[in-house]
Parts: C-alpha cells; structure tokens; sequence
C-alpha cells in the first residue's frame, strides 16, 4: 500500500474529516450568510459553479448574474499577445512560459506584485492559458488550516497552475505546509497521536504557483524567496489605458470616439479595473442621456456625474486633499488622526487612496505625518498657507 493509500485509509483521516464537519460551525454559518449577501463574493464564487466550503459538507451554489460574470470573464485577455502594457514584464514571462514548455515541465512559481486592479488575477490566469493546464483559484484568508490547503495540493494534476489571491494573508501554519509543496513537490502528514505518531512525506504532482499580493512587505522571507520569478505591476500610461478602453468597447458593442477613450483613460488612476468600470458608467449615460455614441462630451459630462474629475479623484481623495488643506491648513497629519477626519480605515487609506496621491505628487510622507503639497492646494483652488508659501 503507497503512503497516500495508507494515510486515507487511516484512522486519523477519518478523524480529521469529522473534526473538520464539527468545527467552527458558527464560523461557517456566518460565513454562509456573508456569501450571502455580499454581491462581489457571490458572483466570484458563482462563478465556478458548486463549491464546496472547506471544513463542511454542505455545498454551496449560487446563481450569479450572468450578465456581469461573462461580461467580466469576456474583458479578461486570454493570451499573453493579447495583453496589453507591462511590456517588460510581458517579456520576462514570454522567456519563462517558453523555455518551460520547451523542456516539457511546469513554470517556475510566479509572484505578481502590485496595486489592485492591475491585472494580476487576468496574468495567472494567461499563465494558465499559454501552458495549456488547468487554472485553479483560492486566496490567501480562504485557507485558514494546513489541511485545506493540503485538499487542494492533492487534487491537482501535473503542471496545473494554483494562483492564490492575497498570499500575504496567509496563516503561518498553512505557509509550513507550503514550503515543502513549493520546494520539493512533497506533503508532509502526521499520522497517530502520542508515541504512535509517524510522520510520512506524499509525492505532489510539479505544480505552478502563481501568487498575487497587494503588500509585499508582509510576505516573509522564506516564502518570498521560494518564488523563481517576481514581478511588479506599476500604474499604465495614458495610452496604453486608451487602447483597453478601446478594446473593451469593442467588446462590449458600444461606439466610442478616440477623444472619448483618450478622457476615460486620463481618468481611470492608471488602472484597467477603474478603465473598465467607467467606461461602463458612462455606456450608460450615453444610452440614457443621448443616443448611446460615447463622445468626448458626454463622457466628461458622464465621469463629472458621477464626481469623477479630471485627475481621475474621486469623493474619496478629495475628501483626505480637503483634510489635510482645509482642516489641518498644510501641517503633518499622523494616518490615525486623517482616517478618523475622513472616516475611512487605515489599510484602505494606505493601499487604495494614498499611493496614487502620492504619483500624482499631491501629498508626501513624512516622519511627522502625510501634508499636503502646493499641487494639492491648486487642484482644489485654495490659497496656500502662508508656512507653505515662504517655503516656495
């Protein structure tokens, strides 16, 4: 009998399997009523059809919004020719998928770094695509114990690819699990209890890791390190956020002006999920408001509707901008003191708001706190402190 016949006929699987069923059942019974509720998980989970919740034996389906799914699945490049801006990034990948399908094995793990919705999730899946293998998805809170990890390793096929969202937000004991299927395509399992525990080591198939995180600076160093290849998404040019909004236009059969394209691209932050999202709201203005062509007109009247200027702010950003220039008139502001002055968490602060503040110059970090610059005083036609005047 091999290791892994072994290990699912013993006592302690069965085991394990009932501990699973049993615990944390309130947990789980919350977790079902946020899926629930929450539109964004439905549709991700939906997606894929019958899930199974780990640590449960209820299965859960869920009917998406067929609309929004493929729509979503239908913007998404599927080859990596088809994808556009990251041009060095796009070169590094094209080497490392080749000479893997040259030498007939799988790609070296992959970490993708970067601000949300730059592409990270449509990357792993062309990794996928290009190396004609399975996709499968999870993320890194999702996997709250070593075994469920271990039941996704298990099922997977040889050169399938796993790409797990937020991998920085992984428990450190599923972490233990993945260093040895990471490294050495090997499980280590524990069998027995007590004096008759053993510890037994399961051969894994060669599978591709694909992780995405927002935050590198929470990954440690020994699963950092474990990634043969690392790439970091920055923000897209103008230009190549046009010819995305382009594309999907196309897609979605709407008729839309160069000039168009040219001033929701200028407004999107420098990210395609934003592109995408505006191009729609402005689809809709124009269905709506005038006879569904999307001009440079209505889409500035589209993107101002909807209190999106022409820096691509948003409520939001104008709201830290107003802070920091009205309220605290230019001084340094701690994070704690401006998320309690613009009632926002300081993650969020910090991962969605500030750092395309900062590429656009509008506020610095400093050890005494963000202030805001002269730039920021401009946008929003204030008149700059007189301690911020001497220094310019």
């Amino acid at each position: 009998m091999s290791p892994r016949e072994e290990y699912l006929a013993s006592p302690s699987y069965n085991l394990a399997k009932q501990l699973d069923h049993n615990a944390n059942s309130d947990e789980q019974n919350v977790s079902e009523l946020e899926l629930g509720t929450d539109t964004e998980t439905k549709n991700d989970i939906g997606s894929k059809g019958n899930t199974g919740l780990k640590g449960s034996n209820i299965e859960v389906e869920i009917v998406p919004d067929q609309n929004d799914t493929s729509l979503e699945l239908t913007l998404r490049p599927k080859r990596l020719e088809d994808f556009v801006g990251q041009n060095e990034l796009r070169s590094h990948l094209e080497i490392i998928l080749k000479a893997a399908k040259q030498r007939g094995q799988a790609a070296d793990h992959i970490l993708f770094a970067g601000p949300p919705g730059l592409g990270k999730t449509t990357l792993a899946g062309i990794v996928a695509q290009e190396m004609g293998v399975g996709f499968r998805i999870t993320s890194g809170p999702v996997l709250a114990r070593g075994g469920d990890l271990a039941s996704i390793l298990t099922d997977l096929n040889d050169g399938d690819v796993l790409f797990v969202d937020e991998i920085h937000r992984l428990q450190r004991t599923v972490e233990e699990v993945l260093y040895p299927a990471m490294e050495d395509f090997q499980l280590d399992v524990l069998l027995g209890k007590g004096a008759m525990a053993r510890s037994i080591r399961l051969d894994l198939p060669r599978f591709t890791l694909v992780g995405a995180t927002t935050r590198t600076g929470l990954l440690t160093g020994p699963l950092r390190d474990r990634f043969g290849h690392v790439s970091y998404l920055d923000y897209y040019p103008v230009d190549d956020l046009t010819h995305i909004v382009t594309r999907a236009a196309n897609v979605l059969g709407v008729e839309i002006a160069h000039e168009a394209a040219i001033e929701i691209a200028r407004r999107s932050r420098g990210t395609p999920r934003i592109a995408n999202r505006l191009l729609r709201r402005v689809r809709d203005f124009a269905e709506v408001k005038g006879n569904g062509v999307v001009t440079q007109k209505s889409a500035d009247d589209a993107l101002k509707l909807y209190g999106v200027d022409s820096l691509g702010l948003d409520r939001m950003d104008r709201q830290i901008l107003i802070a920091l220039c009205q309220r605290f008139k230019g001084r340094p502001v701690g994070l704690s003191t401006l998320c309690v002055s613009v009632s926002e968490e300081p993650e969020t602060i910090e991962d969605v708001y500030e750092p395309y503040l900062l590429k656009l110059g509008l506020i610095e970090r400093t050890p005494r706190g963000r202030i805001a610059t002269p730039l920021a005083f401009d946008h929003l036609k204030l008149d700059l402190p007189w301690t911020l005047a001497l220094e310019e």
